[in-house]
């Protein structure tokens, strides 16, 4: 089937003119058609759009000029600026915002010929690890209908594991791209903070938001990685490198890899299926000649305090702009006062006011120190220790997510549960460094994530790993059979 091939697969195809580019995006496009009432993957689908930058990818094919991916369809997280096309955020707040321009990402996949298929569905405002905090929909999770995606990017997770896009892309803050990767048995990559542009993506917050990828294989989302990556000079946390290059992928070993086992990161909150499947994953890496460490990096543990000190108030300053003057709609109320305060107070979701509550009051006079700056210092711990790690280790491995696929609403009432399953992704957001999630197995028929991260600046190493990892690993690419 053909929307069952990975990016690359298909790619090949398009250019060996096996398949054409429109008839590669009207399969996927009949496909969410069918499939994703039952799914909620999607917030808005641009069959129009689609089609004609199919036709535009056609013509680069014909002429010789097509690139590794074109014709290849994907999807976007609808927290990333596509000019003419609403981009919500999943907020009431953004309801019928249509930016006049393209995220850098997004006229990246434009000129590559990439198709956009649409807007996927994520948690408002990317705060959350289930995508039910919506304010339009829920997403499900297309091994069991029943549980969560994972979150905040779970649309554009569960849209590659239904084969609803070859490809997607989602951004991660405290690992909104890993962990519901893990959680639909795709793999998903977040790159070294700064090499993949954040202009045109609406910010949560603005030091540890970075753009990645979603694919069916290692391969996928390398070549995707290549695309959107590299120095931009709209954006002033861009750094100065090229794009993270794919052309080595297949070059690296296992052979004498040396792989740190942080204890911190295998604690008793991981689910005993969890930590079956990722030891069988360890024994099979050390047949492969892999050597294996256990370390300890004792700051790990301040890991969630931290980040939900710093990400909220990054992210209270920079929800600040949406008061219904300049975006989306707006309230009735009395004055200019009376208009922002209902606003936003019907605008935002639950999660989202209590973020901005949180951050507001770290940042406030009198707190600031005792929160903010603290939280700051210890972030600096936290990355002097990875440092100290690297300068032994060539990667750290880890469980992406402490516990498989959950049920919807069953950890509704129990915030702080659902906090803590970053408690393995937020180290890469604090220190910058690159990190990657692929699955390694499965427990009760779910899939189970296996991360690995390395050195800031080590993205080309970190993949080369992960393609290594992908191919000892069974079960690595099984998919779910979803009709």
């Amino acid at each position: 089937m053909l929307t069952e091939l990975t990016a690359v697969e298909l790619a090949s195809r398009i250019a060996k003119r096996e398949l054409g580019c429109v008839e590669v995006t009207e399969a996927f496009l009949d496909r969410i058609d069918s499939l994703d009432s039952k799914l909620g993957c999607f917030l808005s689908v641009t069959r129009t759009e689609a089609t004609e930058q199919a036709q535009f990818a056609q013509t680069l094919v014909d002429e010789g000029k097509g690139g590794p991916l074109t014709g290849v369809p994907i999807a976007l997280k609808d927290n990333l600026s596509t000019d003419g096309i609403e981009t919500t955020c999943a907020s009431k707040i953004l309801k019928g915002y249509v930016p006049p321009f393209d995220a850098t990402v997004v006229s990246k996949l434009k000129q590559a010929g990439l198709p956009i298929l649409g807007k996927a569905n994520l948690d408002e405002f990317a705060m959350g690890t289930s995508t039910e905090n919506s304010a339009f929909q829920v997403t499900r999770n297309p091994w069991d209908l029943a549980r969560s995606p994972g979150g905040s990017s779970g649309g554009s997770a569960a849209a590659v594991a239904a084969d609803l896009a070859p490809l997607s892309l989602g951004s991660d803050t405290g690992g909104s791209v890993r962990q519901p990767a893990a959680l639909c048995g795709v793999v998903g990559f977040k790159p070294t903070y700064g090499r993949c542009s954040r202009y045109g993506l609406i910010a949560f917050g603005s030091s540890l938001d970075q753009i990645g990828p979603f694919g069916k294989t290692v391969e996928d989302v390398a070549v995707l990685s290549e695309a959107i990556t590299g120095h931009d000079p709209m954006d002033g946390t861009s750094l100065k490198h090229s794009p993270i290059l794919s052309a080595d992928l297949k070059s690296g070993s296992l052979k004498g890899l040396k792989v740190a086992l942080p204890k911190e990161l295998f604690g008793d909150g991981t689910d005993p299926g969890v930590a079956a499947q990722i030891q069988a994953a360890i024994d099979v890496l050390a047949k492969e000649g892999a050597e294996f460490t256990e370390v300890s990096l004792p700051s790990v543990k301040f890991g969630v305090t931290t980040y939900y000190i710093i990400a909220p108030a990054e992210a209270s300053s920079n929800l600040a702009r949406f008061d219904g003057v300049r975006f989306g709609p707006r309230s009735d109320g009395k004055g200019h006062i009376g208009v922002v305060e209902r606003t936003r107070s019907e605008g935002f979701g639950h999660e989202v006011k209590t973020r901005i509550m949180i951050g507001t009051y770290a940042l406030s006079a009198g707190y600031y120190d005792a929160y903010y700056v603290r939280a700051q210092r210890v972030r600096a711990m936290m990355q002097q220790e990875f440092n100290r790690t690297f300068r032994e280790f060539d990667v750290v491995l880890s469980p992406t997510s402490p516990v498989p696929a959950f049920k919807l609403g069953e950890l509704h009432e129990d915030p702080m549960a659902l906090k803590l399953l970053d408690y393995c992704t937020i180290p890469a957001n604090m220190g910058g460094m690159p990190g990657i999630s692929l699955n390694c197995g499965f427990t009760e028929g779910l899939p189970v994530g296996l991360q690995l991260m390395t050195a800031p600046l080590q993205d080309e190493k970190l993949l080369q790993i992960a393609f290594c990892v992908e191919q000892a690993l069974p079960t690595a690419t099984r998919r779910p059979s979803f009709s």
